[in-house]
């Protein structure tokens, strides 16, 4: 077998950047050197291998079939590598990197956080906010609590919650010297707060559905603002600007203190259910599934567990 020089690293993280990006430049910026230290450091690297990792063309770059190869791996690698390092130089190998949506984290998460800490206060949770896509390995986090349809390549998944919706409104909306809310078909007297999650997504419940299952479809549905989360409708609701659309397990602590109310009892089936997602092929680790156990945990008993 022939024996090859130790793998030059520092090319590799260059290769790597330029790989994710497909674009020396953009590379360059990242990693605070010049664009043509990027080019050496690839040439370097393709010296070093006996291929061309890269077509050049006049103002882009892209992986040849071999560049393609090298950099699914090295990403992996080099993310793996950062995870590893991070941990040995803090000395927090029991630290815990969770990523979640804002509205999970602020009404269902961080109300019942304390008593996973409580129970283990060796655990060190750190809860990062982002509705998007992320890379487990490459960003380092451990779990991933996910509102969507289900299904995901490339990782472990396990249901959590199911989401049904329902209307939510402050109290102050049922008060007397308000306007009616008695019946659905009141809603017409009613601002109706929205958010993105029901457009464009096959299943979610809007309130077009939520009307027709109600009986009211006279009602318009298209009325009211738009708000880019759930978390930022469902406040609107609690500062009496309208009514929402609640997502149960977003809504059920609020309405156990009584800062939402939920005006009618119809509600509608969601094809998203909340998922805990973890990497796939990644080895046992206790302290990850200690954490996902409590998860279940505290989604089975709903609302009827005290703070």
């Amino acid at each position: 077998m022939k024996r090859r020089h130790a793998a030059p690293l520092n090319a590799l993280r260059t290769f790597e950047a330029a790989a994710r990006h497909l674009s020396f430049n953009v590379a360059a910026q990242e990693l605070f050197v010049t664009p043509a230290a990027v080019s050496h450091q690839i040439k370097h690297l393709e010296a070093y291998l006996g291929t061309a990792l890269f077509q050049r063309n006049h103002r882009s770059v892209v992986l040849t079939p071999e560049g393609q190869a090298l950099a699914d791996t090295v990403g992996e690698l080099l993310g793996k590598l950062d995870v590893a390092l991070d941990r040995a130089t803090s000395g927090a190998s029991t630290d815990l990197q969770v990523t979640t949506m804002e509205s999970l984290a602020a009404k269902w998460l961080a109300p019942r956080l304390h008593r996973f800490q409580r129970t283990r206060p060796d655990i060190r949770v750190r809860v990062v906010t982002s509705d998007g896509h992320v890379d487990f390995v490459r960003e380092g986090f451990d779990v991933g609590i996910r509102y969507g349809p289900g299904g995901y390549a490339d990782v472990r998944y396990e249901a959590l919650m199911d989401a049904p919706v329902f209307p939510v409104c402050a109290p102050s909306l049922l008060a007397e010297g308000s306007p009616p809310l008695n019946r659905p078909t009141d809603l017409r007297h009613h601002t109706l707060l929205h958010d993105e999650s029901a457009r464009g997504r096959p299943g979610v419940p809007s309130w077009s559905d939520w009307l027709k299952v109600a009986g009211a479809d006279t009602v318009d549905a298209r009325r009211g603002p738009v708000f880019a989360s759930i978390y930022l409708a469902q406040e609107a609701a609690i500062a009496g600007h309208g009514v929402a659309m609640g997502v149960a397990p977003l809504v059920e602590e609020d309405l156990r203190q009584g800062r939402l109310v939920r005006p009618f009892e119809p509600t509608s089936e969601n094809a998203y259910r909340f998922w805990v997602v973890r990497q796939a092929g990644r080895t046992a680790d206790a302290t990850v599934d200690a954490f996902c156990q409590w998860l279940q945990e505290e989604a089975s008993h709903g609302t009827t567990r005290s703070v």
